[in-house]
């Protein structure tokens, strides 16, 4: 990993370039997709409030979904048939589904927000799987690994579970990935070493050493992030930078390999640095929540001022100018990525929709999060990147505010097309993960 961490750090040391924006949007225009998205939200809050109870009525309430979905992806977003052949016909549509049925089949009690968190993860391997040029589908091995987030990633990052008992499960976590038999303690415990067995019926360690080697990657960042990524921690020089890039780097290369066994020095590159942009984009998002809780990223430092020994905080303007930038360098390294895997039909048009469809999504997270505090930028610099978005940031926030107590029904709406014998969810699922990241 040093190699990969060391070319990520150049990219983001380099000299900030203009990002590779989608395109940049007048005052009229972001007022016509408000609308479009006003239509989207509307048409899931009809849903929420009458959940529909027969056969029928799920299967009318989820054409609704879906074409509301199809009009705004297509008015509000700017996505193509393409696009929306890829997100609802195939491929991330059939990887849902599958992923919330056998979710539920291997744990009857996981809810629908863990759902919704392992497959944001399991799109990304899929999403990996196509980047390769190999059919989109979810493994067993890509199942377990998605799981493993709800299970592990939840109870790691609980302000309530002491450090010493995170660091105590993570040592015995780490003696499991290494092949060791390990008792489990608890039921959770339990469920975690059942998951891995999944991974290790797919992929035997003597077989296919360099998996394994990139789940133990993962593990020593997530342990690292455990014991230094506190705002309270004893470590005086805490490298949060290097904890962060690695943190989100090795995840997402553990992806990629579990993906496809085995890799070319491109896609681990690609791989490794797609991780670190969504680790980025992730703690910015967080920003608030970070703050709160006393978690250190790259973003509470600047913002806190104790960066670089700063006597006090400082706008974000600059750091997230950088983040963009290396965005765009990690997006042509994705668009450069060459298909060694390919067995799949169509896959040249399905990687080309995937990768418009990456880069887009890469910039507006990070320009919405900078929108959702932008008390830690100046009004000059939300000016300038709120042109980049296809909503006006204060409209936008009042709706995210409005989705923000939509938690418990949209879960219950989500149950009850589960519910349903016929394998056509995903839909939903698609919808209710989108609503919950606006």
């Amino acid at each position: 990993m040093c190699e990969l961490l060391q070319e990520c750090f150049a990219a983001w040391q380099d000299e900030i370039c203009p990002p590779l924006f989608v395109q940049e949007f007048t005052i009229r225009e972001q007022a016509a997709r408000e609308a479009q998205l006003d239509s989207f939200l509307r048409a899931v809050e009809a849903e929420l409030r009458d959940l529909p109870k027969t056969r029928a009525e799920r299967g009318a309430a989820r054409s609704r979904i879906t074409s509301a979905f199809a009009e705004f992806a297509k008015g509000g977003l700017g996505l193509g048939e393409g696009h929306l052949e890829l997100l609802l016909n195939e491929g991330f549509a059939s990887v849902g589904t599958q992923l919330a049925r056998e979710a539920r089949r291997f744990d009857p009690g996981v809810t629908a927000v863990d759902i919704f968190q392992a497959s944001r993860n399991a799109w990304t391997a899929c999403g990996l799987q196509a980047l390769m040029g190999q059919r989109m589908h979810l493994t067993p091995a890509i199942f377990a690994y998605s799981m493993l987030y709800p299970y592990t990633d939840n109870y790691l990052d609980d302000p309530a579970i002491s450090v010493g008992a995170k660091l105590s499960f993570n040592e015995r976590l780490g003696e499991r990935l290494n092949g060791r038999a390990v008792a489990t303690v608890n039921e959770r415990e339990a469920m975690i070493w059942s998951l891995l067995e999944l991974i290790e019926a797919q992929y035997p360690r003597e077989e296919w050493p360099q998996v394994w080697a990139s789940l133990l990657m993962i593990h020593r960042a997530q342990e690292n992030s455990v014991r230094m990524l506190r705002f309270d921690s004893p470590t005086a020089h805490v490298d949060v930078l290097k904890l962060s890039f690695e943190k989100g780097g090795a995840s997402v290369l553990a992806d990629a390999y579990l993906a496809a066994g085995s890799l070319t020095g491109e896609e681990a590159r690609s791989a490794f640095g797609w991780g670190v942009l969504l680790q980025l984009a992730d703690d910015l998002q967080d920003l608030r929540q970070d703050l709160r809780e006393g978690h250190l990223t790259i973003f509470t430092e600047c913002a806190t001022g104790r960066r670089q020994g700063q006597a006090g905080n400082k706008p974000l303007d600059e750091l997230t100018a950088r983040t963009l930038s290396f965005g765009s360098r990690i997006m042509r390294q994705i668009e450069c990525m060459p298909a060694s895997h390919s067995d799949a039909e169509d896959a040249d048009a399905k990687r080309k929709w995937l990768k418009e469809m990456i880069g887009m999504s890469s910039s507006m997270l990070l320009i919405w999060s900078a929108g959702a505090c932008g008390e830690f930028y100046t009004s000059r610099y939300l000016e300038e990147v709120e042109r980049h978005s296809p909503f006006r940031f204060a409209p936008l926030n009042e709706k995210r505010r409005k989705v923000a107590r939509w938690t418990a029904p949209l879960s219950r709406l989500f149950d009850a097309f589960l519910a349903e014998e016929e394998n056509d969810s995903a839909s939903v699922l698609l919808a209710a993960s989108l609503v919950a990241r606006v």
